[in-house]
């Protein structure tokens, strides 16, 4: 009969991977049977860069932390030598990852598949690792507005660049303004008495 500890321990076991289950939205079931060790640490490295995290787990833990839930149906797929692979926030991270791996490795099969706590079919679960990445997706965005946003950003530096040099400018417009009114106002007295003595010369005639 299992002790205390041990039962306290798999009862943390157990809530730790519902937890982790619950907080997924993404998840692959696989059976890493004939891994390597070698293989494996590169399997890991290239899942956790992904941010996907990746475990062995018994089945009989898995079936207690799906117990009750959507999940549940896979509960015929849990034996042999099985880990879990969950993301929890790209969908198809974890998918293209290991069902490239399984093309290179003739015993590491993919066993199911969920999206956002449903399970979906090896079918389904295929489509999805064909999906591109979060980061080609961001990276075709990105291919998409280049230009156009180039272009923006070239009209509002134009704009800036304009507006710089007005304002720079502006100080010496002032001043010829200003040199040239001067002597126009300096003058205007001048003519003033040739336009007074104008009706002088009617008594002449």
């Amino acid at each position: 009969m299992p002790s205390v500890k041990v039962l306290e321990e798999k009862k943390a076991q157990v809530a730790a991977l519902k937890e982790r289950l619950g907080a997924a939205v993404a998840g692959v079931v696989v059976d890493y049977k004939g891994t390597t060790v070698e293989d494996d640490t590169k399997l890991r490295k290239e899942l956790r860069e992904a941010g996907v995290e990746y475990s062995v787990a018994k089945n009989t833990l898995i079936r207690l932390a799906i117990n009750g839930t959507a999940l549940a149906a896979m509960d015929d797929i849990l034996n042999g030598t099985t880990a879990l692979a969950t993301s929890r926030e790209d969908y198809v991270a974890a998918a293209k990852i290991l069902s490239k791996f399984a093309e290179g490795h003739e015993n590491f099969t993919l066993k199911a598949g969920f999206i956002d706590g449903e399970l979906i079919t090896l079918e389904k679960l295929n489509e999805l690792a064909k999906l591109p990445s979060k980061e080609q997706l961001l990276a075709n965005v990105c291919m998409v507005f280049q230009a156009p946003m180039a272009s923006f950003a070239r009209a509002i530096q134009a704009i800036v660049d304009k507006g710089g040099a007005d304002a720079a400018e502006a100080p010496a417009e002032d001043a010829a303004s200003t040199e040239e009114a001067a002597p126009a106002e300096d003058a205007a007295p001048a003519e003033a008495p040739a336009e007074e003595a104008a009706p002088a010369e009617e008594p002449a005639e």
